[in-house]
């Protein structure tokens, strides 16, 4: 079922004032002449060396996170190569290797999904939950078909938090910070032992900042168009942010061979609005003259002339057993119920034409708005069973079973009008949209001797989705009773070769699968579903460790055959209405990445890059943005000026060069004190917005190079951080969708303080 329109501004904040943070003081600050750490990966059910693993990926650690400034999942687009994310609010577009979510809806499925603690969270609503108490983020690239199943056609994000410590002390820690634009946040976790078997962990997380944004409210019924004339009514929300999250985890291990954990969250996460403003108002001169645009203004001064509205509530439950066998064998189950609400209103237009030199100045009001409420609630099972680590031939095998319902409100929750109350030119829906999946997987791996290894791996998964939905279209009342289920096995066959302990090369090929949907119908009728988008890929890659240990680098080619890709185009026989299709053609995806991370003494510093290039198959579509009537077939044609070939143009949010740098030196200034700089940067090329690649509609974003910077000061015990972000305060379109947009996070700094017990 299509949403329309979710919305938020795409954030980065390097090293944000309340990053996930857990290690100790004496962590944090303990000699790093050890050389780089052993990371560790979980993606494939069993604890391995990543340096020994046949997967790219990005671990970061509690302390990584938080010297990195990684608050949230769209700040992972800073720290890891070839990965593209864009926040529209409720739903983030995620994407890696230029692969993963590329419409802005709820019926088409995330290609990128994101586990916390080993159950896969919502795909479509409520992903902006904090990093926060958190054990590491593993960043997965490339498709996970095996392990995780459908929705991993781009790759996977694992989110780990803390465990309780049974047998340990009441010991825990308290961040505060205090930072620009009123920003105070504060967080905490606290170990509780309970007896020799039973432990608890409770972990909070509060964040309360003002807007980045300065907001004119001139609706002419707020009766203040400027804001300053005695007794007129508050303005609008202009996106104050006011989180609050918290966790209780239980830890209970009655005998060696029984561990029971479990894990609850809840977040109530408002964000006031997310202010955007028409991709007109981005252009200095009228395109293509030297006539000044009077409608030009910057990123983070926006009109509205509609009521704003932001806030995502939902609840986690995460149940864990593992039993080990006497012969080895682990049996694991891991449940997981999710359930949320999130409520938001827009002014979908984002423009309000106004002069604001005096209180009688005529209005030129576009007033598209948008209002909807919804429900998601996920249950989902997976069960487990694992060979022993050791031996000749390990394996695992797995069954997994989900149902997620989305749950649009009545009375017709969801509302596009203009202006709103008119039911001739409103759009209006109510209902639900039910999906399921199952699946069945398994891998083994076969020691060769001389250093190889084979492993071949297989996932059988199938889907259902339906419509129960009724549609009052511009007065015209569409009931939608559809339904659609595809299924895919997907697989993965991988050559490994340990040169030495030192050095490790790989080659495999893997599939991904990403389930099709249902297109709601319009009044000209009801459009087929689209189908299932698939991928194969061929990688090969070398990890190595030199220098005793100091430096390790990864190195990595791939090539992407993707095929069926899921995109929103004007209806071929009349395009007024847009649809969602398959591209008819596969698309090529093809890159490099390495990565480097160094430890030498007191220095220390981490690097990666990504180069990708990427390129449609023969398409044509018609750019639903632009009226036009002329028929336009996806797979013939024929090309007109309203019906474009897309051939060779490059997937949206897909850039084609990331490049991330981070580093730092500890200084000894005595008496058991240190003090710790640190920089971080990071660069994107300019990407597209749309397939149709149209700089008069403003598609083209422009690249962005962001830096950051710490000042940590070890005192006691004690941690002192000085932080900023975005320190040359770019001003940056972040993201456009529905011909709004969002910006990135300006320069924002402060000071926080770290306490351990």
């Amino acid at each position: 079922m299509r949403r329309t329109l979710g919305l938020s501004t795409s954030v980065f904040a390097l090293v944000c004032c309340g990053a996930g943070h857990a290690q100790t003081a004496a962590t944090a600050s303990a000699s790093a002449s050890a050389g780089v750490e052993t990371v560790i990966v979980t993606a494939e059910r069993r604890s391995e060396n990543l340096m020994k693993t046949a997967i790219s990926a990005d671990v970061l650690t509690s302390t990584e996170l938080s010297s990195k400034g990684v608050l949230r999942v769209e700040d992972l687009q800073f720290v890891a190569p070839s990965v593209a994310i864009n926040n529209f609010g409720q739903g983030i577009d995620f994407n890696i290797r230029g692969i993963g979510k590329g419409e802005h809806n709820s019926q088409t499925l995330t290609g990128v999904i994101t586990y916390r603690d080993g159950v896969p969270t919502f795909p479509g609503y409520f992903t902006e939950e904090p990093y926060y108490d958190l054990a590491n983020v593993e960043v997965l690239r490339g498709p996970q078909g095996t392990f995780v199943g459908q929705n991993a056609t781009g790759g996977a994000v694992f989110v780990n938090t803390n465990d309780p410590v049974i047998g340990g002390g009441h010991d825990g820690y308290v961040m505060a910070g205090l930072g620009n634009y009123y920003d105070t946040m504060l967080q905490g976790a606290i170990n509780i032992p309970v007896s020799d078997t039973f432990a608890l962990r409770i972990a909070g997380f509060g964040d309360n900042r003002g807007s980045f944004f300065a907001l004119r409210d001139t609706d002419p019924a707020d009766n203040c168009p400027q804001q300053k004339y005695a007794g007129c009514k508050p303005g609008y929300n202009p996106g104050d942010l006011k989180w609050g999250a918290g966790r209780i985890s239980a830890l209970w291990k009655p005998t060696d061979a029984l561990t029971v954990s479990a894990k609850f969250d809840t977040d109530y996460l408002d964000n006031g609005a997310y202010p955007a403003d028409s991709y007109v108002s981005g252009f200095r001169n009228y395109p293509g003259t030297n006539i000044p645009n009077p409608h030009y203004t910057d990123i983070f001064h926006t009109t509205a002339n509609a009521p704003q509205l932001a806030i995502d509530r939902f609840v986690r439950g995460v149940l864990k057993i593992d039993y080990v066998l006497p012969d080895g064998i682990t049996l694991r189950s891991i449940s997981g119920y999710q359930n949320g609400n999130t409520n938001y209103t827009a002014d979908l237009d984002g423009q309000s034409f106004v002069d604001f030199t005096s209180p009688s100045s005529a209005y030129f009001v576009d007033n598209w708005t948008f209002f909807d409420r919804v429900d998601e609630t996920i249950y989902s099972q997976e069960l487990n069973v694992i060979s022993p680590d050791t031996g000749p031939v390990t394996w695992v095998a797995g069954a997994f079973a989900q149902a997620d319902r989305y749950g649009f409100e009545k009375p017709y929750q969801f509302v596009i009008g203009q202006p709103a109350g008119n039911p001739f030119t409103e759009y209006k829906l109510q209902g639900s949209n039910p999906t399921s999946a199952w699946a069945a997987f398994g891998q083994v791996s076969v020691n060769l001797g001389g250093g190889f290894q084979a492993q071949l791996g297989g996932r059988w998964s199938t889907s259902l989705s339906k419509n129960n939905a009724e549609i009052l279209q511009y007065g015209l009342y569409i009931p939608d009773m559809q339904s659609t289920s595809s299924s895919s096995f997907d697989y993965k066959g991988s050559l490994n070769w340990s040169i030495n302990d030192d050095q490790f090369v790989y080659a495999f090929i893997a599939s991904g699968y990403k389930p099709g949907g249902l297109n709601v119908p319009v009044g000209i009728g009801i459009p087929a579903p689209f189908g299932p988008e698939r991928v194969t890929s061929y990688e090969t890659g070398w990890k190595a460790t030199w220098l005793d240990g100091h430096l390790r680098t990864q190195l990595d080619g791939y090539y992407n055959d993707y095929k069926n890709f899921q995109v929103i185009i004007g209806y071929p026989a009349f395009p007024v209405f847009g649809f969602e299709v398959n591209d008819p053609n596969p698309s090529k995806i093809y890159g490099v990445e390495a990565e480097t991370q160094a430890v030498f003494g007191d220095l220390s510093f981490t690097a990666g890059l990504g180069l990708m290039h990427s390129a449609l198959g023969a398409f044509f579509a018609t750019d639903p943005r632009i009226v036009a009537f002329t028929p336009c077939d996806p797979q013939s044609g024929p090309a007109s000026p309203s019906c474009i070939n897309l051939k060779g143009h490059p997937q949206t949010y897909a850039p084609s060069a990331s490049f991330n740098l981070s580093a730092e030196y500890r200084f000894d200034i005595g008496g058991g004190d240190k003090l710790t700089p640190r920089l971080n940067f990071s660069h994107q090329s300019g990407q597209w917005a749309t397939l149709f690649d149209n700089p008069l509609l403003g598609d083209k974003l422009a690249p962005r190079d962001l830096l950051g910077g710490q000042l940590e000061w070890s005192h006691d015990g004690y941690l002192v951080t000085l932080y900023g972000t975005n320190l040359t305060d770019q001003h940056y379109v972040a993201a456009l969708n529905s011909g709004l947009r969002f910006a990135g996070f300006p320069r924002q700094f402060g000071i926080r303080l770290f306490k351990p017990f």
